[in-house]
């Protein structure tokens, strides 16, 4: 099950790895609004007769209630909080067992810094939030057809030794399948990483970001804006991988959320 989430009294349940979009009618006067969520700081927009955003429940978050904040500013000035709960939802992930080349697992003085370089260079990219929606619903799976994945969530274990969650989800492909933009979104990577190969990532706005990762091929370039459905690449078996797949993932304000749950968004 994907993206369980429901407002009562502005309390939002939700599940570990997924994502809550946030609906709030207009109110008279309202300029703008932004939720706090600890160190996030997320925008709401305005669509017709609503204030809309998307929040992202990182799958390593603590279930039971958290508290947040929306902060409500007026044309004349006056401000307002509202307060509202995220009721995290526990899901329970299972741990695989993989064996790769050891250069992955037991890595060279150079490819620690390559990979920590690359590392910083991703995490840069999460933290921001452009403040406003590219996207346009709904988000489509990059292959056709493919409605869920596997492996988001696993606790993965490479050669004995255990690493962090899987933070996406892999969809099968043979190597040359056409992958295509889930949705309309700005390329803001496109370039080959160690871990994640041939990788592009797209910026959605309010800080979502999709990652496609493992393709034999790249043809998008950094500062393209992307129609949802245009083609992104081919995919194939870069970087650290048992045979060729597409990684699918999703980033939303930083939180690692299962890029299905997007599909679910209303």
């Amino acid at each position: 099950m994907y993206a369980l989430f429901y407002l009562i009294a502005m309390t939002l349940a939700v599940n570990q790895g997924s994502v809550a979009l946030v609906t709030l009618p207009e109110e008279p006067g309202v300029k703008s609004m932004e939720l706090r969520w600890g160190d996030r700081r997320v925008p709401f927009v305005q669509i017709q007769n609503k204030w809309e955003t998307v929040v992202g429940v990182d799958l390593d978050t603590k279930a039971g209630d958290h508290e947040a904040e929306i902060d409500v500013t007026f044309n004349d000035g006056r401000t307002d909080k509202r307060p509202v709960v995220f009721r995290v939802v526990s899901v329970k992930f299972p741990t695989t067992e993989l064996t790769v080349d050891d250069q992955y697992v037991e890595l060279s003085p150079a490819n620690q810094q390559r990979a920590a370089r690359e590392a910083k260079e991703l995490e840069k990219i999460y933290a921001n939030v452009t403040a406003e929606i590219l996207w346009s619903k709904p988000f489509n799976s990059p292959i056709p057809g493919q409605t869920k994945g596997s492996n988001f969530g696993h606790r993965r274990v490479f050669n004995g030794q255990p690493r962090a969650p899987h933070a996406g989800s892999d969809l099968k492909a043979s190597t040359g399948t056409p992958i295509h933009a889930t949705n309309r979104g700005r390329v803001v990577l496109a370039k080959n990483l160690f871990f994640t190969g041939n990788t592009v990532v797209l910026d959605h706005g309010l800080g979502i970001y999709t990652i496609y990762a493992h393709l034999s091929r790249i043809d998008v370039k950094i500062g393209q804006t992307l129609d949802g459905g245009q083609l992104i690449g081919l995919a194939g078996a870069t970087g650290r991988v048992t045979g060729p797949h597409l990684h699918w993932s999703a980033r939303i304000q930083g939180a690692r959320v299962d890029p299905f749950s997007l599909l679910s968004m209303e």
